[in-house]
């Protein structure tokens, strides 16, 4: 692969979704350095035009799906994502930026939901097609803030949202275990403005020779 994928992760409320997207405008900047030709924003789940309507299913009907079949879910629309969008977009030299991946499964149906860990990562590992990120950035931040900012979008509340305090726990500590386990992370405080968020992340990637 030519490119780079770079993936960001973390909780509904984290803020991580305008963080991706203010990160590919600052890349956008660097567009025609040799290191950088193209930028691609993509999304999971929702990415492609099969992930669009998965994403209904998931956030909106909850009642009708049970856990496991919440993750294949997930999966279908990670394996048409790669093979359609990120794996072509690699390839051609681009970066792509993913407001989520396949640790949101890790953190949300396995830890959260309590689904067996090691079958999700072969599950991802497959959809993936061996894919890897070249850098995670996990958007840190606490369930209470996460929750007013959650409240104050004034939106109906998705099947996730809706969930207790409790499963919010597990899935912070699912991402906290998962990222301990890595080298190629860059933990962001989530409580920071999305400037100096973008700022810090750009600093890291001038810092690795990336730009």
């Amino acid at each position: 692969m030519n490119g780079k994928l770079i993936t960001l992760e973390g909780i509904d409320g984290s803020g991580k979704t305008t963080l991706a997207r203010a990160l590919c405008a600052a890349l956008g900047l660097h567009r025609n350095d040799e290191k950088l030709t193209g930028i691609v924003f993509t999304k999971e789940p929702g990415g492609t035009a099969l992930g669009q309507t998965l994403r209904t299913i998931l956030q909106k009907q909850k009642g009708m799906v049970c856990d496991l079949a919440e993750f294949l879910l997930f999966a279908a629309d990670r394996a048409q994502h790669f093979q359609q969008t990120i794996i072509p977009k690699l390839q051609a030299g681009d970066w792509v930026i993913a407001d989520r991946l396949a640790d949101s499964s890790l953190a949300y149906q396995g830890y959260g939901r309590g689904l067996e860990i090691e079958h999700i990562r072969a599950t991802n590992a497959w959809a993936m097609q061996g894919v890897e990120p070249d850098l995670t950035i996990y958007v840190r931040i606490d369930v209470d803030k996460a929750f007013e900012r959650i409240i104050q979008r004034n939106e109906a509340l998705t099947t996730f949202e809706q969930e207790k305090r409790d499963f919010w726990l597990r899935v912070i500590a699912g991402y906290e275990a998962i990222f301990a386990e890595r080298t190629n992370v860059l933990v962001i405080d989530g409580n920071l403005t999305t400037e100096l968020q973008v700022a810090c992340v750009m600093a890291f990637l001038k810092q690795q020779q990336w730009l």
